[in-house]
């Protein structure tokens, strides 16, 4: 598959400088997205950790699960994360994602926001185990969010907005994660749940 087909027939690129970011507001999945989010909440082995920032240690506001293949242990903010085995369930959503983004994936993050008080602060997806050009695809599910995305070099670049669509796919490729933080704030009034799977290839 030709890597502009994503961009051509599933979505487009959005006109975001200094990165390389597309995104579909709607693509097919094995089950309808809101089968797929109740399945997901269900049957996934959600765990709330603690991360280490700044020389101090936080609780994460959401639950989070990695899945992937044997060897892709994935380490952020002082958190060593070990896979579990692919479900088929989760194995059947990383090869649909795989066609969309024409790109191969040996891992997932899963980040489970219960309501409007869970986060992600921003950060770069940019841990050395990822490689120096990372593709990280964003499936979302569920109550739509608002990524916030801020330039890493150049103040004078304005804060982007993205609101992910439950069932939308953002593909972040290039040098997205060397120039722009990217994060999801906590909402003012109360929302229901969502579910967003972040598939991405680790060297092993």
């Amino acid at each position: 598959m030709d890597a502009n087909v994503f961009r051509e027939t599933h979505g487009c690129r959005l006109p975001v400088p200094d990165a390389d970011i597309s995104y579909a507001e709607r693509v097919s999945l094995p089950l309808p997205q809101q089968a797929l989010l109740h399945r997901l909440i269900a049957e996934i082995r959600w765990r709330r950790e603690t991360i280490s920032m700044w020389g101090k240690t936080y609780l994460q506001p959401r639950l989070i699960a990695w899945y992937g293949d044997p060897g892709a242990t994935y380490t952020y903010s002082g958190l060593q994360l070990a896979p579990l085995p692919w479900t088929p369930l989760l194995a059947d959503v990383k090869a649909t994602v795989e066609r969309l983004a024409d790109a191969p994936f040996n891992s997932v993050l899963l980040n489970y926001y219960r309501d409007h008080r869970d986060s992600m602060g921003l950060h770069s997806d940019d841990e050395a185990e990822l490689g120096p050009h990372p593709i990280i695809a964003s499936l979302s599910l569920g109550t739509e969010r608002t990524l916030i995305l801020k330039h890493r070099g150049d103040r004078t670049r304005r804060q982007v907005r993205l609101s992910l669509a439950g069932g939308s796919l953002l593909v972040m490729r290039g040098d997205t994660q060397r120039n722009w933080k990217h994060g999801i704030n906590k909402e003012t009034q109360p929302c229901g749940p969502r579910v967003n799977l972040t598939f991405r290839r680790i060297d092993t």
